[in-house]
């Protein structure tokens, strides 16, 4: 069985790393054993060195000390000593020591003083500085004595001059020069220094290192003068082993000697071996890399060629497939490369279409769009939006369907893509909106074009076996006239769009501030949310007179809301927003509750009025309505029978059968029901004979302009009495004419509301209100 290529790339692997590893370890080891082996031989070098040395300064010592010995005994030396002439004495000591190669010869009294000298320092009669030291030497047994004279070191021996009894001390003094060093330094091969220090005065270094290492080696051997042992020294890169000697250090004097050992030449004489080795591991090394390349060699190829697939995928290249003919498991990977690479390519391919094409049309979204429009606004070209809303596209989900209102707007794409010319484009926003953008065009154009566009989509058209027409509005917006960014050229061609619903056209120009509406409704719509908690809403009362008897016995509640920074809100704004947005039912459970609050606060005034609430047709689509009103009746101990709930023709169409069930439980709780402004719908006073409805609510626009002779008196006398034969009473609000209200007498209408009688008023001046005489619509009606 074959052993697997990934297999062999590991084996060399672990070959080539084996190999670093013994051969770093074995040129560790020679360099360990090599270093250890020099230090050794220059510590024992040291040794033999200091020895060395000890012996040279005895020999030196002893030979002064004879000669010493030989002057003293001169007769007559002696004979000069005993008569004290400085004269004859400093010749014969000058003499005597050129024979015998000394530096120094003195001449001491007995008690120390100097007699002669040769030392040009020391004047006769003068104590001599190292007496006590000679004496203590003397005592000690000690042949000879190292100070620092004259800033150098020297060695000093002494002898009595006897003529019997001693008469003086003669002193011979060698210097320890360069000569001396440099003698040590070829009996021992080493490097040799001598330093002095007399009362804190460095002398001059006597040294065989060269001139440009003095400085080291004097601050070295200060701070290592007490030490004495062996240790490593460096001196301008120089690696020596060094010890130091300290010869004298009495009377504020210091003699200190320095052997030294270099570590690096020694270490030179071992190069030849690293070389050797350096050589036979390279060799080693190179000999297994070849070995492990050529084993290898048949992994390494084909794993590069699937690495540069991987790259060039990972750049977004998958067009270059991987050529690599193999039977092994390399070649299924290349396979699985290729596969791969062209499942990648299909995955982002659609990627890249779906974020920027609709699934249900195919066609551009939102961001393709507006990348064209910045496109098109970055290079100055002009470009109008034609935004287009279908209107009857939920009547038509309704009778057949979300499937088939997908094909349906599928089909509208495809026709809309068909008046586009080159350069346009055609995007599917949402549901019911398409947005076109047509280069090169100005709004004038573009009015053209979207009335075309109409035109084609009224046009009835077989789809699935119906007979289909598009009702859609539409609004445009131009770049430059319009504005200059694409998220504001689009919010105005939907700002067009939404005025268009309200157009007899259905197609509007974006008009110039009609953002600015656009934003204060948004603004209403989000702070409406909020204004029952932030206690900007209240409730204002409009008297309803009572024909037949002259009396106010009714009001009807008016939401007012009153904006912080917007001041008073108009009803008939907010109302339509509140419709429009789903906050409605807020409004109208804060309605509820305060217009209840409100009559439980009158009765325990002991004014008692029938309070008339305006109720939405949301409100009419829950189950809870009749519960909770129940619940506040309770709670602010309100007869039901004081509380009427108005709600439009509109209102009980949209969901009649739901909207039954609830009328008929809040007829149950003893709540008057009344159907307000009607004749304004599509309902007729056939829709009433189901509805448990106690009174009609004749809308203002018939009564505001009451005529005897005009068409509005024929449906307001009609409504009365067809209302009074059902069993209903009958409201006309609006009432703001002495004639009318006359008339509305004069055809048994039961109650007027309107500026005639009273403006909408807070509560507390209803209040107020209530408790002032009526003798002026007293007169009116009787």
């Amino acid at each position: 069985m074959k052993l697997r290529s990934s297999f062999q790339a590991r084996i060399a692997c672990v070959l080539t790393l084996l190999l670093l590893f013994v051969i770093a370890a074995l040129t560790l080891s020679v360099k360990l054993a090599t270093t250890d082996a020099v230090r050794g031989q220059a510590a024992e070098q040291l040794q033999v060195g200091s020895r060395v040395f000890e012996r040279l300064l005895d020999v030196r010592g002893k030979r002064l000390k004879d000669a010493a010995q030989l002057l003293a005994a001169d007769f007559g030396f002696r004979d000069a000593v005993a008569s004290g002439d400085s004269a004859t004495l400093r010749s014969a000591l000058a003499n005597h020591g050129a024979r015998i190669g000394a530096s120094d010869m003195i001449l001491l009294s007995m008690d120390g003083k100097v007699m002669a000298s040769t030392v040009p320092e020391l004047e006769d009669g003068s104590r001599f500085r190292y007496d006590q030291a000679l004496r203590d030497a003397r005592r000690q047994n000690q042949a000879m004595l190292i100070v620092p004279l004259r800033g150098e070191p020297h060695l000093l021996v002494e002898a009595p001059v006897m003529a019997p009894l001693p008469i003086g001390r003669v002193v011979v003094g060698f210097v320890m020069d360069d000569a001396l060093a440099q003698e040590l330094h070829n009996l021992t091969n080493l490097q040799v220094s001598f330093l002095s220090r007399d009362d804190g005065q460095l002398g001059k270094l006597v040294s065989t290192q060269p001139a440009s290492l003095q400085p080291a080696i004097t601050n070295w051997m200060l701070e290592h003068a007490n030490s004495n042992h062996v240790s490593q020294a460096t001196h301008d890169d120089r690696t020596y082993l060094s010890q130091p000697l300290m010869l004298d250090n009495n009377d504020g004097g210091q003699v200190i000697a320095l052997l030294q050992s270099p570590l690096d030449e020694a270490l030179q004489a071992f190069s030849a071996l690293d070389n050797t080795i350096l050589f036979i591991a390279i060799t080693a090394l190179a000999a297994s890399l070849v070995g492990a390349l050529l084993l290898a060699r048949s992994v390494s190829q084909p794993v590069q060629m699937l690495a540069q697939a991987a790259a060039r995928i990972g750049t977004g290249d998958y067009q270059t497939p991987v050529d690599l003919e193999r039977r092994d498991e390399l070649g299924l990977l290349a396979k699985a490369f290729n596969h791969m690479r062209v499942g990648i390519a299909e995955r982002e391919q659609q990627l890249a279409y779906n974020a920027l094409h609709d699934s249900l049309t195919g066609l551009p979204n939102r961001t393709l769009a507006m990348e064209r429009l910045s496109s098109a606004i970055a290079a100055q070209r002009p470009v109008a939006l034609v935004y287009l809303g279908i209107d009857n596209l939920r009547a038509l989900s309704d009778g057949a369907g979300s499937v088939f209102i997908d094909g349906l707007l599928h089909q509208v794409g495809q026709r809309l893509q068909a008046t586009l010319t080159p350069g346009d484009t055609l995007a599917h926003l949402i549901a019911d909106e398409f947005l076109l953008l047509l280069e090169h065009t100005d709004s004038d154009n573009a009015v053209a074009r979207a009335d075309k566009i109409q035109q084609l989509l009224l046009k009835p058209h077989r789809f699935k076996g119906h007979d289909v027409a598009i009702d859609c509005r539409i609004g445009i917006a131009a770049y430059p006239a319009d504005g200059d960014h694409a998220e504001a050229l689009v919010s105005r061609a939907a700002v067009a769009l939404k005025d268009a619903s309200m157009m007899p056209g259905r197609l509007q120009v974006y008009e110039q501030g009609r953002d600015l509406a656009h934003q204060r409704q948004i603004r209403l719509i989000r702070d409406l949310r909020r204004a029952a908690d932030n206690g900007e809403l209240l409730l204002n009362y409009q008297p309803k007179l009572d024909i037949r008897e002259g009396k106010v016995r009714q009001a009807e509640a008016l939401l007012r809301w009153h904006h912080p920074q917007l001041g008073i809100v108009s009803p008939g704004e907010f109302i339509e927003l509140a419709e429009r947005t789903g906050s409605i039912q807020l409004l109208t459970r804060w309605v509820i509750e305060e217009g209840i609050r409100q009559l439980g606060e009158w009765n325990l005034r002991g004014l008692r009025v029938q309070l008339s609430l305006n109720i939405s047709a949301d409100d009419l689509l829950g189950q809870d309505l009749a519960d909770r009103v129940c619940t506040l009746l309770a709670l602010y101990s309100v007869p039901a029978s004081q509380l009427i709930f108005e709600i439009t023709e509109s209102a009980i169409m949209r969901e009649p059968e739901s909207a039954l069930k609830v009328l008929n439980r809040l007829r149950e709780c003893g709540i008057s029901l009344s159907v307000d402004d009607f004749g304004t719908g599509y309902s007729s006073l056939a829709h009433l004979k189901r509805l448990p409805v106690q009174e009609l609510k004749i809308d203002q626009s018939f009564v505001r302009d009451l005529d005897e002779t005009s068409e509005d008196a024929v449906i307001v006398r009609s409504t009365i009495e067809m209302s009074h034969n059902l069993g209903l009473k009958v409201v006309a609000e609006g009432v703001e004419y002495e004639h009318s209200l006359r008339l509305l007498e004069r055809w048994h209408c039961d109650t007027a509301q309107g500026y005639l009688i009273s403006r909408p008023l807070t509560a507390s001046a209803f209040e107020a209100w209530m408790k002032l005489p009526l003798p002026n619509l007293s007169a009116m009606v009787h």
